[in-house]
């Protein structure tokens, strides 16, 4: 493998990394408008961040923040068959969303002032 290929995959796990550093923020961020089932929840992250993430990632975690007390679930019996299981924040979701949207617009707005010069500009 030479170096050109080692630096691409080093960047692709750079980003991949990235990208599930901020799941957590971005499921919460999606649940803020209220409940949804977990396949909305996988289509608005597609739609409204192109964060294009699998079932295999999102449950997982979906359970994780139902054990931390972010969110709670239910199963709701649907019209066309299956039953769907429901996610929410809790008021304690809602508290962890807010602190971490607010650290993360720091981060951000820390982060484009460095790479300002990168992209040609001073601010």
């Amino acid at each position: 493998m030479g170096s050109g290929e080692r630096e691409q995959l080093t960047g692709d796990k750079w980003e991949v990394q990235l990208r599930k550093g901020c799941l957590e923020l971005a499921i919460l961020a999606v649940l803020w408008g209220g409940r949804l089932y977990g396949l909305e929840i996988l289509r608005r992250l597609e739609d409204d961040s192109s964060l294009i993430v699998s079932e295999g990632t999102v449950y997982p975690l979906l359970s994780r923040l139902k054990a931390l007390g972010l969110v709670n679930s239910e199963w709701v019996e649907s019209e066309g068959g299956h039953p769907r299981k429901y996610y929410a924040l809790t008021k304690s979701g809602k508290q962890r969303a807010l602190e971490m949207a607010e650290i993360w617009t720091r981060f951000s707005s820390s982060m484009r002032k460095l790479l300002g010069p990168l992209n040609g500009r001073n601010k």
